[in-house]
């Protein structure tokens, strides 16, 4: 039975980090593998769907399905990790991963959209206990954490955007080689990550019910911030390629310009988390992110070719920051690690299919208006609504759940 009202930090029996530095260079190669199974996609997109005769409509499913198998399969992750211990999870999870970046160069049709459901769940059920993670072994450095942990994360999404049309061109154009090269990083990983589940981290075990975080008002604005802002980050994982094709650029054009406003992301997302936990609150940093998000966006879609590169940096500099915020968010409302593991949980499971629509959403647009004009109301409308969860999200508040040890 839960013991009544127990504090976690107080029940469990403290051990010290074993060679901490180890675990940065795991959890840093791991998030490089949590981008590359969607953002190679984008720049091949309209080689696969020539290839294999993909519609528009399916094309767009295929940008959609990935992002929603994000939201689908987070609530695994508690679950799982209750069940095995998070380190081996991850190591288990960025096995499958590998194999569906395999699976989708196989089989056709089926092979393509089996293995990106099974990418994304992996992606899904990893990027939830990665926070937890960083909360339990690293509470005193947490934004500072977070930060190099989604400087890694980007990392990893722009050398996929980058280098997945070049990878294809070399072998013969086979777009089949693009996007299967990168499980080799994640079975990379995966060697790496190997040694944690091996040694004690930060706690002993112990069984955890979280309870009141669907009921919680704050919780659910950190969970709508984190699914709005994912939502214009999977748009331009999604489609920001073809957009730029759609204006005259070249597909391995619109993949450098892709990834190089990807690569501008690492110092935003480094320093932003790091700058906004020593304020007040949040609120003004959010506002300042997703102002430049916005701007990016538009600048890409609506200005002249001659400016692209700078608005490339404006939405790199703005979305890194923000999904940095996000993820810092998660550890900030949450007052120890169990309570982290679940909103991240919340945060990411219904987050990424609220995000999911987006792309969709772009896509059914484009097909609608025969053009991209007018996907910025959709810009427009998530960016919104993403800036108003965030200004309730940045207070400096605590998310009202209770962590009970299971006896």
């Amino acid at each position: 039975m839960p013991t009544a009202n127990c504090s976690p930090s107080s029940r469990d029996i403290v051990t010290p980090l074993h060679k901490p530095w180890l675990l940065i260079l795991g959890l840093v190669l791991v998030a490089l593998n949590l981008r590359p199974a969607l953002s190679s996609m984008a720049p091949l997109l309209a080689q696969v769907s020539a290839s294999l005769g993909l519609s528009g409509s399916t094309a767009g499913l295929l940008t959609t399905l990935p992002v929603l198998c994000l939201g689908l399969f987070a609530p695994l992750a508690p679950l799982l990790a209750r069940r095995f211990d998070s380190e081996r999870v991850v190591l288990g999870v960025l096995l499958v991963l590998a194999a569906g970046i395999a699976l989708r160069s196989q089989l056709g049709v089926w092979g393509l959209f089996i293995g990106s459901l099974v990418a994304g769940g992996s992606i899904g059920i990893i990027g939830v206990l990665l926070p937890g993670i960083v909360k339990r072994d690293f509470a005193r450095q947490a934004g500072t954490m977070t930060g190099v942990y989604t400087m890694a994360l980007c990392l990893g999404a722009a050398l996929a955007a980058g280098s997945s049309v070049p990878l294809s061109q070399y072998f013969d154009d086979s777009w089949r080689i693009g996007l299967a090269f990168w499980m080799v990083p994640a079975l990379l990983a995966a060697v790496f990550w190997l040694p944690q589940t091996r040694q004690k981290h930060g706690v002993q075990r112990a069984r955890y019910r979280v309870s009141g975080l669907f009921r919680d008002p704050l919780a659910w604005q950190v969970t709508l911030f984190m699914g709005l802002q994912s939502s214009l980050a999977y748009i331009v994982f999604g489609w920001l390629p073809s957009i730029l094709i759609g204006r005259g650029l070249s597909a391995a054009e619109a993949g450098l310009v892709m990834s190089f406003s990807i690569i501008v992301q690492l110092p935003s997302a480094l320093t932003v988390p790091w700058l906004a936990t020593r304020g007040r609150d949040q609120r003004v940093p959010i506002l300042a992110v997703m102002a430049l998000s916005l701007a990016g966006l538009f600048g890409l879609l609506y200005a002249p070719l001659s400016g692209m590169w700078g608005w490339a940096i404006v939405l790199g500099l703005g979305q890194g920051g923000v999904f940095a915020l996000a993820l810092t968010l998660i550890v900030l409302r949450s007052r120890d690690a169990h309570v982290a593991a679940n909103l991240s949980s919340m945060a990411q499971g219904v987050g990424y299919t609220i995000a999911s629509m987006g792309p969709f959403a772009v896509g059914l647009v484009h097909d609608m208006t025969g053009g991209w004009d007018a996907v910025g109301w959709v810009f427009a409308v998530i960016g919104i609504a993403a800036t108003a969860a965030g200004m309730g999200a940045g207070r400096t508040l605590h998310v009202q759940a209770i962590a009970t040890k299971v006896e």
